[in-house]
């Protein structure tokens, strides 16, 4: 299929599953069209296993979508098939970049679709029985509509002639359906890159390609190479001594200072945020002592060592926060956002981790943004695929903490537990439970492309 056809079909394909319906089922097929069709047409540019693996997590997130409905599972599915598109398409280009390409693609796409000669063939009609379908029937029937609509204004029993019927259908939803879907498809399918892109492209490398210029580049225009390892090794040496007084007295407030329960919140609350703010002001720190020629520098040995001690304490002070969000947990129980720093810190370590490898193999600073974009999308896809809810509402029933009926019911996909512990205790989670009852029964009497699947396996509630 031609470019063209691929975007007019999916229109129709979009239309078809949206209209007079809402995000749910079709949303998914339509992302599984969409895998389906890259994989089908696009084939012969598989040239490695990133391929299949963003086709598998594509799928695996169109089912997610289904199942739960979710932001989470949105999000997942979206990058995946954009991924997908990307990588199969533009495949030497660094995946960073789609996501300024997706915000400049939404905005130019609004005016490049008037581009035809971009997306749409030109073409003279030579067969004759074209010719005679153009003649015959579509010329007559434009000039017949036109009429008609000027004849309808001058008499009403003409016009009711054609007009005392009604079609269930709602023309102006079905007309934004369609530009919307029309939309969302030539976005996808002739999304353009401009051509600063791939001269930026080299600039993302996991390498350094020009050493030998490299080697004698400095910050500063005002200081030599010399003067600027000095000022290094004076800054890490300094912020090291200052990390070690802060981790000890962290530690000391954490585990042998006695706090107050009712005070735990705000102290973990403040102490974690120290702890974030800091660990993104050390992956700073290296990224600009070692952007280029300190790589390389053979007289840079200590300067490599002081960081690497920096970057050794930073995941001391994370797997310390982990402990104190780990005792946040254990006196409240779980919520998302202790979830999500579990996550945040997790992420961090690995930062921290491609940080280190970044200096011991002289990597570009781009290298760690690469990695740590496919672990930021990895992290979505695990968010995704998990029932975070039911796990939290298990998790904190067994230990008896973070119970709450309004918080209970507050959480996502959980309403088979949350139903048999009030029911057992006699609870009532008030208005935030009569609101999820009614989301659930709101989503059973979908229609089915407008479903999130999970909802059809709960009970109704007696």
């Amino acid at each position: 299929m031609k470019k063209h056809q691929i975007i007019l079909a999916c229109t129709v394909i979009f239309t078809l599953l949206f209209y007079n319906q809402s995000p749910g089922v079709n949303l998914s097929i339509f992302g599984v069209i969409l895998t389906l069709l890259i994989s089908y047409f696009f084939q012969e540019k598989f040239v490695d296993r990133s391929h299949l693996v963003l086709v598998v997590t594509s799928i695996l997130s169109c089912f997610a979508f289904a199942w739960y409905g979710d932001a989470a599972s949105f999000f997942a599915l979206a990058l995946s098939i954009l991924f997908l598109q990307f990588k199969t398409h533009d495949g030497e280009l660094k995946i960073v970049q789609i996501f300024p390409l997706i915000f400049l693609n939404g905005i130019t796409s609004l005016g490049r679709v008037f581009l035809f000669n971009q997306w749409l063939p030109e073409r003279k009609i030579h067969n004759d029985f074209a010719k005679k379908i153009v003649a015959f029937f579509v010329i007559p029937l434009l000039f017949l509509g036109l009429f008609f609509i000027v004849y309808s204004f001058g008499s009403n029993h003409f016009s009711s002639l054609f007009t005392d019927y009604t079609l269930d259908i709602d023309v102006f939803q079905l007309i934004l359906i369609s530009i919307l879907g029309f939309y969302v498809s030539f976005s996808f399918w002739n999304y353009w890159v401009p051509d600063a892109c791939y001269e930026f492209n080299p600039k993302l490398s996991n390498e350094f390609s020009n050493i030998s210029e490299v080697k004698n580049q400095s910050t500063f225009s005002f200081l030599d190479l010399d003067f600027e390892r000095k000022s290094g090794e004076i800054t890490l040496f300094l912020l090291n001594i200052m990390l070690l007084v802060f981790i000890a007295a962290y530690n000391y407030e954490q585990f042998f200072e006695v706090i107050e329960k009712t005070n735990l919140s705000a102290d973990t609350h403040e102490r974690v945020n120290a702890v974030i703010f800091s660990i993104l002001m050390a992956v700073g720190v290296i990224l600009f002592y070692f952007k280029g020629g300190f790589n390389f520098d053979e007289k840079a040995h200590l300067l490599k060592k002081l960081a690497k001690v920096w970057i050794v304490l930073n995941v001391v002070l994370i797997v310390s926060a982990i402990i104190k969000n780990t005792e946040y947990v254990s006196f409240y129980g779980l919520t998302y956002k202790r979830l999500g720093v579990y996550a945040f810190l997790i992420l961090a370590i690995i930062g921290l981790v491609y940080s280190f490898l970044k200096i011991t193999k002289q990597k570009t600073n781009a290298y760690l943004v690469n990695q740590m974009v496919w672990y930021f999308y990895s992290t979505i896809l695990i968010c995704s695929f998990f029932n975070w809810g039911n796990l939290i509402t298990n998790y904190n029933i067994s230990v008896n903490k973070g119970v709450e009926p309004k918080f209970l019911s507050g959480l996502n996909f959980n309403d088979e537990a949350r139903r048999e512990y009030f029911k057992k205790n006699n609870l009532d989670g008030q208005y935030p439970e009569a609101v999820r009852e009614e989301m659930i029964g709101n989503y059973q009497e979908a229609g089915f492309l407008s479903k999130a699947l999970y909802y059809d396996f709960v009970e109704v509630k007696q």
